[in-house]
């Protein structure tokens, strides 16, 4: 039994160019672990507008690390979410039902300071047997 690590996608680049120090996703074995994703667009630019706007914007980001995988939402077993304003809970709750239905991963939230300037954070870890 060969026990492999894959990385995948390319490495981000933040503010000016500069090379960020992480992979988008990392297989190990049967799980996919993907690093958190912001509301930022392929332009580089935050997604404009509030917690709803920026919600969909991550969640499209989840999607797009995951597919480097081949994994999908439904692969997703575990989500961690870092919101700036817990007043932002209750919504950012609609838009994610959105996304994961009636059959949710396991979930922590939390409130926090972001490193960029957006409303939230999201990271998750998939399960899909190589």
């Amino acid at each position: 039994m060969t026990k492999e690590i894959t990385r995948y996608g390319n490495i981000p680049q933040g503010a000016g160019g500069q090379r960020l120090p992480f992979s988008p996703a990392v297989r190990a074995g049967d799980f996919v672990f993907c690093s958190g994703q912001v509301a930022m667009k392929d332009n580089g630019e935050v997604e404009d507008g509030g917690i709803e706007a920026q919600t969909r914007r991550t969640m499209e980001n989840v999607k797009k690390v995951l597919a480097l995988a081949d994994c999908t939402l439904a692969d997703v077993v575990k989500v961690t979410v870092w919101l700036d304003d817990t007043r932002d809970f209750w919504t950012f709750n609609r838009i994610y039902l959105d996304y994961f239905g009636e059959h949710p991963p396991a979930r922590s939230c939390v409130r926090s300071e972001m490193m960029v300037d957006c409303k939230i954070e999201i990271e998750v870890t998939a399960y899909k047997p190589v």
